[in-house]
């Protein structure tokens, strides 16, 4: 767990003038594993999530939902959280795809 990673979630938030605008929200900050997709044998059983390009691994917080279509931002990247599973009770693994940034 030597990667510091964040999961913000999109709202929307009134102004004072009765307009919204979709704001990202911090949901979690921790530190986390991540998992480029490679040849190995796990990928290979994930042809589900062809648009999968890593998975992360983190600690589950109690009362903190994690959920598709939240994004995931590290050193390495911004990611789209595609599936969140599980493993046992102590962690969950986000299956998640990267996003390039829009060049100017």
């Amino acid at each position: 767990m030597n990667l510091i990673i964040e999961i913000k979630d999109s709202v929307l938030v009134k102004d004072s003038e009765g307009f919204s605008n979709k704001e990202e929200s911090l949901i979690l900050r921790t530190r986390g594993y991540k998992d480029e997709k490679h040849g190995s044998r796990k990928w290979a059983n994930m042809a589900a999530f062809t648009k999968a390009d890593a998975t992360f691994q983190i600690r589950k917080i109690p009362n903190v939902m994690i959920a598709p279509g939240m994004m995931i931002y590290c050193d390495e990247g911004s990611y789209k959280i595609l599936s969140a599973e599980g493993i046992g009770n102590l962690y969950l693994e986000l299956a998640a795809e990267k996003i390039e940034k829009a060049k100017a």
